[in-house]
């Protein structure tokens, strides 16, 4: 069970952190407490699992990274693991996961690359499937972005 504290915090934490030197700060003036104890209360509420997550998303458009491509490989699935985590290696890589085999459908591992350009993300999975030695893939680009929002969990 939260406090009334603990939701306090979340809500101001479930609308991302302030653009500011101290975000911390920032929110424990709102909430009438002092930095420290915002970023003790943080650390509590993860020791005691009701933070899992904690994450910053990046606007990569914003950025100039405007092309995006699911890589859809196909890997075996006794080498899916170990090819996976080689994969999820490369900084260009910004997701990997492991799916299941569907008829029609020969690919197993999903990897997500943003680039500035298709060639620039073309290059990237070329490079992948030499040291990775997966030959079989295709590029999916993205075509337009139709949600990209975090989770809310209390909402006045």
């Amino acid at each position: 069970m939260l406090t009334e504290l603990e939701i306090k915090i979340v809500k101001e934490l479930q609308s991302g952190l302030p653009l500011v030197k101290r975000p911390y700060r920032q929110i424990g003036q709102k909430l009438g407490l002092s930095e420290q104890q915002v970023m003790d209360k943080i650390k509590e509420m993860i020791e005691r699992g009701l933070i899992r997550r904690f994450g910053a998303a990046l606007r990569h458009q914003d950025l100039g990274y405007t092309a995006n491509a699911m890589v859809v490989w196909d890997v075996p699935e006794e080498r899916a693991v170990t090819v996976g985590k080689q994969m999820a290696r490369f900084r260009e890589v910004t997701h990997c996961y492991q799916r299941p085999r569907r008829p029609g459908w020969p690919y197993t591992i999903f990897t997500v690359l943003h680039g500035q350009t298709r060639q620039e993300c073309e290059r990237v999975a070329a490079k992948i499937a030499r040291e990775t030695g997966v030959q079989n893939y295709q590029l999916l680009f993205s075509t337009k972005e139709l949600k990209k929002s975090s989770m809310e969990y209390f909402i006045d």
